[in-house]
């Protein structure tokens, strides 16, 4: 690991300003993705920014019936809380999924939100790799792809978005506070906070320079019935081969978005008209222009039977 230096900021605006002053800053909060990818020299910030004391972990009910996420939440205690789990099921159920109890226990929900992807070839240094040096080129195209995207890929990049959380937020349409350097405050729809790789797949967010995320805020609840189903290769502590969050009306209508099939939460809003005529109908949808590799295209028959079983238990 590389030496960095280190302040502990004492409000979101001072750890804006601070990031946005300081070239190679980095915010720290839980630290689970970051420490990381400091030990591996993926990540190598000179400067780190300690948010974990601006009072940014509670959570709150908003004046119209949603609640309000503290971005320093611990996953650990939002699945847990009693209004997610009436309201929210589906982001309890994902946050479940996630990581381990002892990763759940430290991880924020600002961080995994922004969380970075697992491709092995990111991980690895000595191959290329346009997240880690743009224009380097993607070993991930042309090699072992089976855990990759499948659709929204481009020429750069076909690494996937490792979140659960993120995928349930996306079909609850969560949005995003966050503060700037100057002060100023904006809201961010979740839909649109991760951006699709194109030609520039380092840039993995639409949050500027020096931006903090501060809360994340879930509007009124829908209702439904609200499932979590989450396909890997192993029991727990794996990322998702396919993951499907649903809320699924008595009327059959619905919401669905996918995880393991893009570099964002994968939802297409005009998919889901489909629901009533069942899986097949709305996964035709979701994947239109798809692009799997040899290796990585049953993700596409996976994902329309994970979520016509989600169809089915939904409605009974």
């Amino acid at each position: 690991m590389r030496a960095f230096s280190y302040e502990r900021a004492h409000s979101p605006a001072e750890a804006a300003a601070a990031a946005a002053r300081t070239d190679g800053a980095k915010f720290i909060a839980g630290g689970t993705n970051l420490l990381d990818l400091m030990k591996l020299e993926i990540e190598a910030p000179n400067h780190l920014i300690d948010v974990n004391h601006l009072g940014l972990d509670r959570i709150e009910p908003t004046p119209d019936g949603g609640l309000r996420i503290g971005a320093l939440v611990r996953n650990t205690d939002l699945a847990a809380d009693a209004r997610v789990r009436r309201d929210y099921a589906v982001l309890s159920r994902a946050l479940l999924a996630g990581a381990s109890g002892q990763l759940r226990n430290r991880a924020t929900t600002a961080g995994n939100l922004l969380q970075r992807t697992r491709c092995p070839y990111f991980y690895d240094t000595n191959q290329p790799c346009n997240k880690r040096h743009p224009g380097s080129g993607c070993a991930a195209i042309g090699g072992f792809s089976r855990q990759h995207a499948v659709v929204g890929v481009s020429d750069a990049c076909i690494a996937t978005h490792p979140s659960d959380m993120a995928v349930a937020m996306r079909a609850l349409d969560a949005t995003v506070e966050t503060v700037k350097p100057d002060g100023a405050t904006r809201n961010i729809p979740i839909a649109e906070l991760h951006r699709l790789p194109g030609d520039t797949p380092h840039i993995e967010t639409t949050l500027e320079p020096g931006e903090l995320i501060s809360a994340v805020t879930l509007p009124k609840p829908v209702g439904g019935k609200q499932i979590y189903r989450k396909v890997r290769d192993r029991a727990s502590y794996a990322f998702a081969l396919v993951s499907v969050a649903a809320i699924v009306q008595p009327d059959g209508s619905g919401r669905v978005a996918l995880g393991g099939v893009a570099h964002k939460p994968w939802r297409i809003e005009a998919a889901e008209a489909a629901l009533p005529r069942g899986a097949q109908a709305v996964t035709e949808k979701l994947f239109e222009g798809a692009k799997p590799t040899r290796e990585n295209a049953f993700k596409l028959t996976l994902a329309e039977r994970t979520l016509g079983a989600v169809l089915t238990e939904a409605r009974g």
